[in-house]
């Protein structure tokens, strides 16, 4: 498959994204004034279906960058709402139980509240931007022709196509000593892997049929090590998301784009705070080539990068070397956000199985967000 690069996008790729699925060449000519102004000229009055804007900001245009943005930003969330569905079918709160479900619980018994509560509200994001868009008359994001993934065949799982696949995850887990560091990656700091064999290879987050499960309440050693695959994911994706939004906006001009972007990117970070503390509850236990280790021992108790309470971010490096320690989110560098977001998911193994088609047009939707500039009102 082609590597996701940076080049030059193709409008046409991108369209593949948009609602209504694949879009011919003939459509775009056959609407000529799909990027006109008047398609990003504030609102002048109230919508009739209730969107609007605030009467103070009436006059500030919403930019081509911005809609870029929005989009990129939507197609991002669809892919986590059918990862996050999926993770929900076998664990969350309406979960059948399985062997599975009592090995996800075993980090934490409150495992398929959470995991219910972030894929909801991974649904609303995505609900939500693509309404926005739509209210500014842009084109939403719209993913199904590319639901062509096989999932799991477990009890609970929906037999539906899915856009992300979870049977062949590599999990990046430097997330883990970056938040322990007083180091910042956007002053070019490496951090070493928390859990070294889970950064390699190709592991299954879930099960992809009940054998493999299992019954309630008998875990064997390799479903929980499909669960502790799980939690760390769990953090590695909300991770992202915690650095993508204050990444993007940066690069918005609308003021109320912004709001969007500074209401939507703060819940991605609660999701990591959870995330992050359940993972420390993983158990000891090995899987072939996966090893997780006992995270009560070792580095993990001697070793501030490692030590699995320190889950407050620590203070580091910002803006300017001269300035002191702040604590913050990080990576918050803007410089091809989008671009490093698409090729972390693909890393992770997320898109294994799908076509050159779909890694064209996320590479040109994350070209367009990353050409985003702010402009003065």
């Amino acid at each position: 498959m082609k590597q996701a690069q940076t080049g030059t996008a193709r409008p046409l790729h991108r369209r593949r994204f948009l609602k209504g699925g694949m879009l011919a060449a003939s459509m775009a000519s056959a609407v000529p004034g799909l990027w006109r102004t008047s398609v990003f000229a504030a609102d002048r009055e109230r919508d009739r279906d209730g969107f609007g804007r605030d009467p103070q900001d009436n006059d500030q245009k919403i930019t081509k960058g911005d809609i870029a943005i929005l989009q990129f930003l939507a197609a991002a969330e669809l892919l986590e709402t059918d990862l996050w569905q999926q993770y929900a079918e076998l664990a969350g709160t309406n979960a059948p139980e399985s062997g599975y479900r009592s090995a996800i619980e075993v980090l934490d018994e409150d495992m398929p509240d959470y995991i219910s509560d972030n894929t909801d509200d991974e649904f609303s994001h995505a609900a939500f931007l693509n309404a926005y868009l739509l209210s500014k008359g842009a084109q939403p994001v719209n993913l199904d022709q590319f639901r062509t993934l096989e999932g799991s065949k477990a009890t609970g799982a929906q037999q539906i196509g899915r856009l992300t696949n979870l049977f062949k995850l590599t999990v990046d887990t430097s997330w883990w000593t970056r938040y322990r560091s007083d180091q910042n990656p956007d002053f070019g700091a490496t951090f070493p892997q928390a859990i070294p064999s889970l950064a390699v290879g190709q592991h299954p987050g879930i099960p992809k049929t009940d054998a493999e499960s299992g019954p309630p309440n008998a875990i064997s050693d390799h479903i929980q090590a499909v669960a502790n695959t799980a939690g760390f994911h769990f953090a590695f994706i909300e991770q992202g998301g915690t650095s993508l939004y204050p990444e993007l906006a940066q690069r918005a001009t609308n003021v109320e784009v912004l709001r969007v972007l500074l209401s939507i990117g703060p819940t991605e970070s609660m999701h990591f705070q959870t995330w992050h503390d359940k993972a420390g509850n993983a158990p000891e236990v090995t899987d072939g080539a996966l090893v997780f280790p006992d995270l009560s021992s070792a580095q993990f108790v001697t070793d501030e990068l490692f030590e699995k309470s320190l889950i407050m971010p620590e203070p580091c490096t910002f803006l300017r070397k001269r300035f002191p320690p702040c604590s913050i989110v990080r990576p918050t560098a803007t410089a091809g956000a989008a671009m490093r977001a698409a090729a972390a998911l693909r890393a992770d193994g997320l898109f294994i199985g799908q076509p050159d088609a779909f890694f064209d047009a996320l590479r040109d939707l994350a070209a367009d967000a990353d050409r985003a500039r702010r402009h003065d009102s």
